[in-house]
């Protein structure tokens, strides 16, 4: 039987893909709003700019809330069923939904099929969280999580200009159905070479599995040497450090989705851009976040290198990421130019991307077996509630002048992040779960 060298980088590679193809068709729907002759213009051609926000913020509220359930519930679905039928279900649906964002019409159609997209996208966070427990020693898991968020991040980068450019040249409908075959052509090498756990995986090296095996034996917890089941919410949640991990997520999650949300609003709004300019620049703050993903994955394997403890290499890399994000996003309040505020937000998401991976990474290093994939869907449905109010109240309450009072927000919840961290996160250590 035929052996695949180094089978682990490839599952994660696959994961990767597929945050890629997350990102193009979730940003294909704000690309396509503020396109000439695109959603907006044809929907409501009588609505002014403050109301096309405003409708575009109450779908992006929908869908945010759609994609917080969606991660309590792929979370749970990924330890019942586990990571190759997890993902199946989950990029199987997304991809249907962008197909129906080609046929609906109107608020309700669009705010529908966008809470499909998000219920169904959201399984692709504690997919990967369950993957990279599985597949990946203690030591790597950075590194992996570091390549999923790279893919994510890469995705983010050229869907802008992606779409940007095929909205130039198709009508919407046409863009949606096309970008929605890549989810179901993805499907095809999953099932190829993910068919089923490192330990019985017929593929996978001698080496390979002991290393994967050998590299996991720090996680058993002091009550039972393996967690044969995922704990109740009731049980995790009286842990602190599973709060520590919620609200940390909570914190750093609006970060990201402000501009993943509105940056093609943001630049038409305030610098009065058309779709060419928002196809020049839009890519450039997500060029920074795929370089902090990597970043964030390296940096820590160095501390790893030199001997230092899970604890202190995930709190010092996450300290690092905020450190960076703080000074910028305050800076960010008055930019005074597109191409000034689009490297300042590359820096902000280049600091994310370092703190983020290693914030997802401690459900994996503070639980084992098929808790992981519970609290890391609990972390993510609080991330994306915290998200979709804040997006709620730029689309409602926020003027088009006042994005300013948004980046001070953001300054304020990386304070959240270190308190959660740090304080709440005493340790990062296996917790020790009385039976």
């Amino acid at each position: 039987m035929k052996k695949v060298q180094g089978l682990r980088w490839w599952v994660i590679g696959l994961i990767a893909l597929a945050a890629v193809i997350n990102y193009i068709d979730r940003q294909a729907f704000s690309v396509l709003w503020e396109t000439e002759g695109g959603i907006a213009d044809e929907l409501y051609p009588d609505l002014d700019q403050e109301g096309r926000k405003k409708v575009y913020g109450d779908i992006g509220f929908y869908f945010i809330i759609a994609y917080a359930l969606g991660q309590a519930l792929f979370g749970r679905i990924f330890d019942k069923v586990g990571t190759r039928l997890g993902f199946a279900i989950s990029i199987g649906f997304w991809s249907l939904a962008t197909g129906l964002h080609a046929i609906v019409r109107g608020f309700l159609g669009f705010t529908l099929v966008r809470m499909l997209l998000g219920l169904s996208e959201a399984g692709n966070w504690p997919g990967a969280a369950k993957g990279n427990a599985e597949w990946f020693p203690t030591n790597e898991r950075a590194v992996a999580q570091g390549i999923f968020n790279f893919g994510a991040s890469f995705g983010a980068l050229i869907s802008i200009p992606l779409i940007g450019l095929l909205a130039q040249q198709l009508h919407w409908q046409f863009v949606f159905l096309i970008i929605a075959i890549l989810g179901f052509v993805w499907l095809i090498p999953w099932f190829v070479y993910v068919k089923t756990s490192p330990k019985k995986h017929p593929w996978i090296t001698d080496k390979e599995r002991n290393l994967i095996i050998d590299g996991q034996k720090n996680e058993s917890n002091s009550s039972e040497e393996t967690e044969k089941k995922s704990l109740s919410y009731g049980k995790l949640l009286k842990n602190k450090q599973s709060w520590g991990v919620i609200l940390a997520s909570a914190a750093i999650d609006p970060i990201w989705w402000i501009f993943v949300i509105w940056i093609p609003n943001y630049l038409v709004n305030v610098f009065e851009m058309d779709i060419a300019g928002i196809t020049k620049l839009g890519w450039v703050p997500f060029l920074g976040a795929m370089i902090g993903a990597w970043f964030g994955g390296l940096i820590a394997k160095s501390f790893f290198a030199k001997g230092w403890s899970t604890n202190k290499v995930r709190k010092t890399t996450i300290a690092i990421g905020c450190a960076i994000m703080l000074p910028a996003l305050l800076s960010l309040s008055n930019p005074g130019s597109p191409l000034i505020a689009v490297l300042i937000m590359a820096v902000i998401l280049f600091g994310f991307q370092t703190a983020i991976g290693n914030i997802q990474t401690l459900p994996s290093d503070l639980y084992n077996g098929k808790s992981v994939g519970t609290l890391s869907g609990l972390a993510g449905m609080s991330a994306k509630f915290a998200a979709a109010v804040l997006t709620w109240y730029i689309g409602n309450k926020l003027p088009i002048d006042k994005y300013s009072f948004v980046f001070l927000i953001g300054a304020a919840l990386v304070a959240i992040v270190v308190f959660s961290v740090w304080v709440l996160i005493p340790k990062v250590e296996p917790v020790k779960v009385k039976s």
